[in-house]
């Protein structure tokens, strides 16, 4: 679908007075058919490859300068599903950059700026209601920086969703509560703020390359300190999720420890008591202490002497 949002062709009075005011034509289009990618590059006289790039669905971020117009490839997140919740997971949420984000791509120079995307995006519409209508923005490369700022705000909330969701898993688990599926969790966590920081590594170099109006100069430069705050955000979200999980192993090896060792203590002070009885519970003929009066007696004295001395040596060993 091809929609006008400014262009010089309008008949609307209004459109034609933003058009007036903003002095550039934008052209939005999404999910465009054959037909309409043909048409597309006979008007603005793109490469048919350029425009195949902005609807390949695992394209990574890129930019591209002929010359005649500058090509921009940027990944927002999006997930397919909507996302896991809580950190549970999800069929459909983990495993790709393209599961976990979808691309929006622009051309534009100083006369035009096209957006090509598959799915619709609602901060479109709102940069150009809030910036582009008002005369806020008037240039493409203006327009181009908002909707960046934009994609990049959408792995900042994101990465504050993560946060919450490692804090409350590590919380549960220093306070010792049983989670069956907590290495489940962490993977997915763990597998988003990876696939997050890769796309934002890569983002690093369109955004390197970006530029504006002169007057705009500031905004760009937040859009980059915007970004660099993201990586630092999700590095240290998989430097928390991997330390998390190296915690919870260690307390799992504990628990296992501590149930080994009560075992270990119940073997040895029954391993002699047994040893004891097993003697006497053999079926020989010629036993004499079986039938001495005190044999009984003689015999649970030696277990309690036994089991005393073990409890003993343990304690001065520290071991209880």
């Amino acid at each position: 679908m091809i929609r006008c949002l400014l262009d010089n062709h309008c008949t609307e009075k209004s459109d034609l007075d933003v058009v007036a005011l903003s002095g550039f034509r934008w052209m939005d289009i999404t999910q465009p058919d054959p037909e309409e990618i043909q048409e597309i590059a006979n008007e603005f006289g793109l490469p048919h490859y350029a425009i195949k790039d902005c609807l390949e669905p695992d394209h990574l971020p890129k930019y591209e300068n002929t010359g005649a117009y500058k090509f921009i490839i940027v990944r927002f997140y999006s997930p397919r599903n909507g996302g896991a919740k809580n950190g549970e997971a999800g069929k459909h949420d983990i495993h790709t950059v393209q599961e976990l984000s979808s691309k929006i791509g622009f051309f534009y120079n100083n006369g035009f700026l096209l957006t090509i995307h598959r799915r619709q995006i609602p901060f479109i519409d709102e940069i150009k209601e809030k910036y582009v209508d008002t005369g806020y923005v008037t240039s493409p490369e203006e327009a181009v920086v908002k909707v960046v700022w934009n994609v990049l705000h959408t792995y900042e909330q994101e990465a504050e969703a993560l946060v919450s969701q490692v804090d409350t898993l590590e919380r549960r688990v220093f306070l010792k509560e049983r989670i069956p599926d907590l290495q489940q969790r962490l993977y997915v966590l763990k597998r988003k703020a990876s696939i997050c920081q890769r796309i934002l590594f890569v983002t690093r170099d369109v955004l390197a390359k970006i530029t504006t109006t002169p007057r705009d100069t500031a905004a760009l430069q937040d859009v980059r300190d915007l970004h660099t705050k993201l990586e630092v955000a999700y590095a240290q979200l998989l430097d928390d999720i991997s330390n998390l999980l190296n915690v919870y192993i260690s307390l799992s090896a504990q628990r296992t420890n501590d149930i080994v060792k009560v075992l270990t203590i119940f073997s040895v002070f029954f391993m002699p008591l047994t040893f004891i009885a097993g003697i006497y519970g053999m079926n020989f003929d010629y036993m004499p202490e079986l039938r001495h009066k005190w044999g009984y007696p003689i015999s649970l004295g030696a277990m309690v002497a036994i089991s005393l001395g073990i409890y003993i040596w343990f304690k001065r060993k520290r071991w209880l």
